[in-house]
This record gives structure tokens, sequence and C-alpha cells, in this order.
């Protein structure tokens, strides 16, 4: 499902273009049409430039790297595996933005919501000297979940969080299926996701962390907790959070950072870019899923309900678009400064 986003949001790109889609070896030989008959997910038409296109194997590292200046990545492979097919493609001198967590916690690999911490993708230089490459190299994106409370959080760093309780409420795409693959999952809830919870509890503190001797150093607060559930929606990540400070800051103030918050997207109008980035409801029935996961083409984050809390300092609700801010989107959006700053070059 990812693969076909990237396929949809990278369709009449202005920067982008694609010219070359790669798979495992039953699917080589064969048109991106014919390869996906009968298992296109997504409500809009296969893109009639990618149709004709004709799949190749995506273990013929040389052969496909010397077709393109880089590469979005997104496969369904043992870990292992995933780490030594990016890094074969890096050492061709060919840049990968990866969708995997394969690398996330590679220390020179730079883990980016662009918004968030840019600065980190400075790593990128140790990393290509580890490599042996002068323009090759890996970034990633994070899990698709901390997107809908992670940018809330950021904006009020200044704060010091101390302690973040955080459940997400997570779309059945998230799994790349549909109702139509899940029957099981109309009329239900399921209180588990593998994996998820430890990643949305470290991640964030690898998003914050550090630059320092040629990687990522981890941050070591705020502490955070999560739950995990899978929910009977199509598509978006809904986070009820809970947040300490040290500086506990008024609502007035939490209000207009969050709506005064620019990254460097947004500095630099990236195509992907959303105008603003947070956007707050006023609304005490907001954010919704299916009303608001759209905002900023999929790819602004939505917060709600914020109010003080009994045992916390303060309560409040977040949603993102998980296979668009969270996922396919989120690596072109990472794809786009990485161009701009000129990490990423034509051949």
């Amino acid at each position: 499902m990812v693969g076909q986003r990237f396929v949809q949001l990278l369709d009449q790109h202005p920067w982008f273009q694609v010219t070359a889609i790669a798979a495992s070896s039953s699917s080589a030989g064969k048109t991106y049409e014919e390869s996906v008959q009968n298992r296109w997910k997504l409500s809009g038409p296969i893109p009639e430039d990618v149709k004709r296109i004709v799949v190749q194997d995506a273990a013929k590292v040389e052969e496909f790297a010397g077709q393109v200046d880089f590469i979005f990545c997104a496969v369904d492979m043992k870990k292992n595996e995933i780490q030594a097919l990016e890094e074969a493609y890096a050492k061709t001198g060919t840049p990968v933005i990866s969708n995997n967590s394969a690398h996330r916690w590679t220390p020179d690999v730079p883990m980016v919501i662009p918004e968030v911490n840019p600065g980190h993708i400075e790593v990128i230089e140790a990393q290509r000297k580890r490599l042996g490459t002068s323009t090759g190299f890996i970034a990633v994106k994070p899990n698709c979940s901390i997107q809908s409370y992670v940018p809330a959080l950021n904006a009020l760093l200044q704060y010091k969080p101390t302690t973040v309780v955080a459940s997400t409420y997570q779309a059945i795409s998230g799994a790349g299926k549909t109702f139509a693959d899940w029957p099981d999952m109309l009329d239900n809830v399921i209180p588990y996701i593998g994996g998820e919870e430890e990643k949305s509890e470290q991640e964030p503190l690898r998003i914050w962390g550090s630059l320092a001797g040629g990687e990522i150093v981890k941050a070591s607060s705020p502490l955070i907790t999560t739950q995990c559930i899978r929910v009977p929606v199509t598509d978006g990540h809904l986070a009820t959070v809970f947040v300490n400070f040290e500086n506990k800051p008024s609502k007035e103030q939490i209000l207009e950072h969050w709506r005064s918050f620019r990254g460097r997207p947004q500095e630099l109008n990236l195509p992907s870019a959303p105008k603003q980035f947070i956007t707050y409801f006023e609304e005490e029935n907001r954010p919704q899923t299916k009303l608001d996961r759209d905002i900023e083409n999929g790819m602004g984050v939505s917060v709600g309900r914020l109010r003080e809390d009994s045992l916390y300092d303060y309560k409040f609700v977040g949603l993102s678009h998980n296979t668009l801010r969270g996922a396919a989107g989120g690596a072109v959006l990472i794809a786009e400064p990485l161009k701009a700053e000129g990490y990423i070059q034509a051949k």
C-alpha cells in the first residue's frame, strides 16, 4: 500500500519523476499495472505514466541503480535483508529514502520529521564515510503513529515535557489492509499491534536526540509510555495524549505555539509541505478521523481538546494521516529538502 501511495504522490510531482520500479523477482518482468492487478488499494486510479513501466528485480542492485538518481524504498522483507539491500544501493552512490524501520536505529542514519529535526541530515556525511561513497546515503522516516503527537509536543519543547502518556487509535491501512482484506476488523477493536508501542515510546527520543561524534544520540527525556490499538477506520491515526512539563505553560501559550509553528519545509516552501503544519480545532468533538485526516492534502497534523487534567498538566487529542504524512508522503517530504539542500543530485 505504501508503494502505491508513492506512485500516486509522485504522479505530476514538480521535482520528481518515476522512471523505474523494482520489486521481488516474482513481479519482475510484468508491467506495474499487471503486478498490482486486483491488489490496487487506493481510491484513485493507477497513474497513466507508470502503468506500462516494466517492474525490475530489486536484487539486481547495480543494474537498477544506474537508471535512477535516488530511490524510495518500501519493502516487506526481514530486517537484516532490508539493511543489506538499502546499504547496497547507497554504496552505488544512490540516495535511499526509506519507509522501512530497519535502519531507524542505525546511529549514522537520520530518522527525520522535516519540520521537527531537519538538522539530523548533517549526519549523512559521517554515514557516507562509513559506506565509502561520496553521494549515496540512507535516510528514513519514523513510525507513522508518532506523527499524531510528536509535532504537537515538539512545538512545546521549551517548556521541557517530563512525562507523556499516549494512546494511539490506528487505521487498518497501517497494516496495509482494507476492509475487504480484513473483514475481522469490521465492528471490532484489536488492542495490540506488534512492536508498535516500543516504537512509539522510543522513536520520539531519537527524533529529539542530538548529533555528536558522527551519530545521533537519543534524548533522555521525556519519559513516554504508550498503548497502540487497531480500530475500524480506513486511514488516520488518532492519539490521546497526557503531558507534564517542568515549566508549565498556559493554555494560551500552547495554542499560540501550535498555531505559529513553522519548520524547514514551510520556510523552503517545499511542494509537499503543508502551509499550516499544526491546525487546532476549537470544537469539542474535533479532530475527527473521517473529517480531518486529509487536512493540508493529508500532510498536516490536527490537534484539539486541549484542557488541564487532574493528574497531568494537560491533555489533548492529535490526528495525522498515516499513509500520507505518516508514510509515503512523509518520505517524499524528506526527499524534497534533501534535494533543495544538495544531498540529492542528478547523476
